[in-house]
C-alpha cells in the first residue's frame, strides 16, 4: 500500500462500550474509521472525538436488523475509502428472559443482529479484502458462548454460533490472506452489562457485579478499553499468524473454580 494510505477499520456498535473504545483505540493507532450504530447522537460524539485524534471518519446510523441497509453501507464505505482493512463485528442486542418467556420476535431479532448480520457483513467486507490479499475480521463474542446462565438463550446461542462462524470463515478466507478471530469478553463495565433486573423490576446488576467480582481471579470487571486494546493487537502485524481461534478476555473467570471468599475459607 502507498505510504500515504492509512488502514481503515469498520466497527459496528461504535457508539458505546467496547465499540466506542475500539474505534478510539484504532484512531489513536493511525487508522481511519467507518462506524455504524443505531444511536445517532452518541455515534456523532464518537465521530467528533475520533477526528480530534487524527482519523478520517465515516459514521452511519444503521440498524443491523436491516441487512439491505447494512450491505449498502458496507458497499458505500468500500467505494469511498477504496479498502476496508479491519472489520470488528461488535454490535449486539438481547433481552434478559428465559426460554420459557422469550418471544419468537425477540429470538429472531437477537440472532439477526448478533449472528446473521456479522456473518453477511463479513462476507461483504471480505470481498474487498480478497481483492487486496489481506484483511482481518474480528467477531466480538462472549464467554457466555460456553457458559449458559438460563436467562438469555438467544444471546448465548448467537455467541456460540459466532465462535463457530469464526472457525468456518478462517478456513474459507485464510488462503486469501484474511485472518478471522473471535474475542470473548467476560464481565465488562458497559451499559449492556448493567441492565439486569429482578422480577419486581429492581436492578439486580449490583448483586451480579458483587458475585462476579468474587468469582473473577483479578477481582474486578474490565473497562471497555481493555478489550479494545486486545482487538487492536489482534488486528495488527504482531498477531500475523493468529487466525481461526478465540481469545478470552475475562480476568481468568472462565477457568476459576472457587470464588475468592470461599477459597479464603478453605485454605
Amino acid at each position: 500500500m502507498p505510504e500515504t494510505e492509512k488502514h481503515l477499520a469498520l466497527v459496528t456498535g461504535a457508539a458505546r462500550g467496547i465499540g466506542r473504545a475500539t474505534a478510539l483505540a484504532f484512531a489513536d493507532r493511525g487508522y481511519d474509521l467507518a462506524l455504524l450504530d443505531v444511536l445517532s447522537d452518541e455515534l456523532e460524539a464518537v465521530r467528533r472525538e475520533a477526528e480530534t485524534r487524527g482519523a478520517r471518519v465515516f459514521a452511519q446510523t444503521c440498524d443491523l436488523f436491516d441487512l439491505a441497509a447494512v450491505e449498502a453501507t458496507a458497499g458505500q464505505v468500500a467505494r469511498q475509502a477504496g479498502h476496508i482493512d479491519v472489520l470488528v463485528n461488535n454490535a449486539a442486542w438481547r433481552e434478559i428472559k428465559s426460554m420459557r418467556e422469550l418471544s419468537i420476535d425477540s429470538w429472531e431479532r437477537t440472532l439477526r443482529i448478533c449472528l446473521t448480520a456479522p456473518a453477511f457483513l463479513s462476507r461483504w467486507v471480505a470481498a474487498s479484502m480478497e481483492a487486496r490479499g489481506s484483511g482481518v475480521i474480528i467477531q466480538v463474542s462472549s464467554i457466555m458462548s460456553a457458559r449458559g446462565g438460563g436467562v438469555s438463550p438467544a444471546y448465548v446461542a448467537a455467541k456460540g454460533g459466532l465462535d463457530a462462524l469464526t472457525y468456518e470463515l478462517a478456513s474459507l478466507y485464510g488462503p486469501a490472506g484474511i485472518r478471522v478471530l473471535s474475542v470473548r469478553p467476560g464481565a465488562i463495565d458497559t451499559d449492556l452489562s448493567n441492565d439486569y433486573h429482578a422480577e419486581d423490576d429492581r436492578s439486580s446488576s449490583d448483586t451480579l457485579r458483587q458475585w462476579s467480582e468474587d468469582a473473577i481471579p483479578l477481582g474486578r470487571w474490565a473497562q471497555p478499553d481493555e478489550v479494545a486494546r486486545v482487538i487492536c493487537l489482534l488486528a495488527g502485524d504482531e498477531a500475523s499468524y493468529l487466525t481461526g481461534t478465540t481469545i478470552t478476555v475475562d480476568g481468568g473467570w472462565s477457568h476459576a473454580h472457587f470464588p475468592r471468599t470461599l477459597r479464603e475459607q478453605i485454605k
